[in-house]
């Protein structure tokens, strides 16, 4: 069942099954109350990323706390996504963008990289989660990726698990459609890995290629700003091999 995009959709915490009853936040009770002005009695749509999605009823307790009645669940939880995303992280306002966008592609985890050409060398974790939250509510996602711990490139590769292949967009790679070599990578979980602004230095280019579970992919002849390459890439590894 697709999602219903008529009806307010809200991420809540707790356990969802049919007659629960799940208290609000006092943030999601003043959006509901005050800024939407829903009434008693008025539908909305639940999901926590993991029990799939139920209908609610909001049930106010004054102007400024309510609670929310579970109904009978709209959508099954999915399966969850076998495709990380692994970042450098850009100036902000690009930076939620780029979040936004990989919540709504799909993907199960989102781990912000610190690289040698890297502008950012810190991130708000609470504003990236807050990101990801807001997307999955307005895009009509079940899934909610898990959110990692920033981390440098060469710590994140030392200790990487090589059962779970890396798909390193490099910039400097021959060719221009990467569909055949990920058409190779079916049936494998997979970390799609996208550089900042200026690329991957020569020294990162060198050691990721000598990783023996880094797939390097070109992504086309032109140019792109590293938020632009990080959908094109992600776009392509979706349509190739993911749940597209």
């Amino acid at each position: 069942m697709r999602a219903n995009y008529k009806l307010q959709r809200l991420c809540v915490e707790p356990p969802l099954a049919p007659g629960a009853v799940v208290p609000l936040e006092k943030e999601q009770a003043h959006y509901l109350l005050t800024v939407l002005r829903l009434e008693d009695g008025a539908e909305i749509l639940v999901f926590n990323g993991r029990d799939g999605e139920y209908g609610a009823t909001l049930r106010p307790h004054s102007r400024k706390a309510a609670d929310l009645e579970i109904g009978t669940q709209t959508r099954a939880q999915p399966p969850k996504s076998r495709l990380e995303f692994l970042f450098a992280p850009l100036k902000i306002g690009r930076l939620d963008y780029l979040v936004q966008k990989a919540t709504e592609m799909g993907v199960a985890r989102i781990t912000p990289v610190f690289t040698d050409h890297t502008q950012l060398h810190k991130v708000n974790a609470g504003r990236l989660a807050a990101n990801i939250l807001e997307a999955a509510e307005q895009c009509g996602n079940l899934a909610i990726p898990d959110l990692g711990d920033a981390i440098k490139l060469e710590a994140l590769l030392s200790g990487w698990d090589p059962a779970r292949r890396i798909i390193f967009c490099n910039e400097t790679q021959a060719g221009n459609n990467p569909t055949e070599i990920l058409g190779s990578l079916m049936e494998r979980d997979l970390a799609l890995l996208v550089g900042p602004e200026g690329g991957f230095s020569e020294r990162e280019r060198t050691m990721l290629s000598s990783l023996p579970f880094v797939t390097p992919i070109p992504l086309g002849p032109r140019i792109l700003r590293a938020d632009t390459a990080a959908v094109a890439a992600l776009t392509a590894v979706q349509m190739t091999i993911g749940d597209w």
